[in-house]
């Protein structure tokens, strides 16, 4: 496993407090969230309202506690301020170790063993997986299940399936995919293995509706296996549809194609970027040695352009394949090394809203927001770029104070990112949310902001002639 120590930094503090004075200018919107505990996993989940000025979305994120409670996957509630309603005095002005009065808890499940990813289902958002330190994928509706109180001795809540098939911990590489209800899943074992929930959405919610939770009914004829904490569960079991043999080290991330449910790849310890083809067998369809110069940490598939593959390295940076550059023989060199990072990237994610948008999460401590088409440019737009910034650098988001886990963009409200770090020794918390959108003035078209600023140039130039 990797090891994700602490990024040396010893300006740390210097830069946060220079980023916090630069938050009316830089962000439209910003809610600060002090962690009672640390999360490794956040992630958004259904709109549920719209209203005049916020709309009301579900959140998922997790509690790794030391043992005197049990961990726990949270369901909570928050309120996403819209494009240009807060005030930019009132965002920069909130308390460190303060929770944010936009993020209310909603439920807590129990969950067996720590949680280390959360994924949604994109044909049913409120049916999420998890990973934990033991070889099965966890799957829970989280509508479904009960509101469950954290304390010392309370049993695990019962996951509404059991994905098995794992010889070995499955702790990081997690995917849905977005045409199917499938699940793909990487591991210690060193497998790729993938799964089908089809059989079992239809009768998640009815099945637990009927039962109590001590009786959940078997739909797949299984033995019950046993959860993450070696307690024996009466949760149904399912086992793979197909198991993934390339990788030499530790799967450490997965992912679907966009559109297919066949096809997927993976990135691991051994360095290599695999594609598959389940149509084709259970080998590699295209295997890259040497993707990265160290261990790889976290892949993307560009949902806009499917040609396009997003890597990120403990080699502190993020490469871009083109896959009809990949040849079966293992050769394939990157479109584009990005290097703006200083310690391992954890996490990548291409914009749902802007394809050429992706953004890079690392253990420096920074959210960087790039935009490959302006790699190569010889006029990229004043002011987007910071002095001596790698190209394609347009934002980075500063606000935390330690290794930034994970990151993920919201597809219901363009331009809006919910980030978590462990920086719980730096924050006198269990570690930090944050949920913000940049300024549009930042990534719209040059013309149109510059025209933008004439007219509200014009507009205060005849408020002053009529004072």
């Amino acid at each position: 496993m990797r090891e994700r120590g602490k990024a040396e930094q010893p300006t740390v503090d210097e830069r946060y407090t220079q980023w916090k004075t630069l938050i009316p200018v830089l962000y439209d919107w910003l809610a600060n969230h002090n962690l009672v505990w640390p999360s490794l996993s956040c992630r958004w989940g259904p709109q549920l309202e719209q209203a005049t000025y916020k709309n009301r979305q579900r959140l998922y994120l997790s509690e790794q506690t030391d043992g005197s409670v049990p961990n726990t996957l949270v369901i909570a509630n928050c309120e996403v301020v819209k494009p240009r309603v807060a005030a930019a005095e009132h965002i920069s002005q909130f308390n460190e170790e303060a929770r944010s009065p936009f993020v209310k808890k909603f439920k807590t499940i129990i969950h067996p063993g720590e949680v280390n990813r959360i994924r949604e289902l994109p044909q049913n958002s409120k049916i999420v997986a998890t990973h934990t330190d033991s070889p099965d994928v966890l799957i829970w509706d989280v509508e479904v299940q009960p509101n469950r109180h954290a304390v010392l001795g309370a049993a695990d809540s019962r996951p509404d399936l059991i994905l098995t098939g794992h010889q070995e911990n499955a702790e990081f590489a997690l995917s849905m995919c977005p045409s199917d209800p499938f699940v793909l899943s990487g591991g210690k074992d060193k497998l790729v293995v993938l799964w089908s929930i089809q059989d079992h959405i239809s009768t998640l919610a009815e099945s637990s509706a009927a039962k109590s939770p001590a009786t959940p009914a078997s739909s797949s004829g299984k033995q019950p296996a046993k959860a993450g904490n070696e307690k024996s569960s009466d949760s149904p079991t399912v086992g793979p549809r197909g198991v993934y043999q390339g990788h030499e080290d530790t799967v450490e991330d997965v992912q679907f194609c966009p559109s297919s449910a066949q096809e997927f790849c993976s990135v691991g310890d051994d360095s290599c970027l695999i594609l598959w083809d389940a149509r084709t067998g259970t080998a590699p369809a295209i295997k890259v040695e040497k993707a990265h110069n160290a261990d790889l940490h976290c892949v993307d598939w560009n949902p806009h352009d499917e040609n396009l593959i997003l890597t990120g390295s403990a080699d502190n940076s993020v490469r871009m394949f083109d896959r009809r550059n990949l040849t079966s023989g293992g050769v394939g060199t990157p479109i584009y090394k990005f290097e703006g990072h200083k310690a391992a990237v954890l996490c990548v994610q291409w914009s749902p809203d802007k394809a050429s948008v992706f953004g890079s999460a690392a253990e420096d401590g920074l959210l960087n927001v790039w935009d490959h088409e302006k790699v190569g440019k010889k006029k990229e737009r004043v002011g987007t770029r910071m002095p001596n910034s790698p190209p394609g650098l347009f934002f980075q988001h500063a606000g935390h104070r330690d290794k930034v886990v994970d990151f993920h963009w919201n597809s219901s409200d363009p331009w809006t990112i919910v980030s978590v770090s462990d920086d719980g020794e730096s924050t006198g918390g269990g570690g930090t949310l944050q949920i913000w959108r940049m300024s549009d003035l930042i990534y719209r078209p040059e013309e149109e902001v510059l025209a933008e600023l004439e007219k509200f140039k014009s507009h205060i130039l005849t408020c002053a002639s009529n004072s």
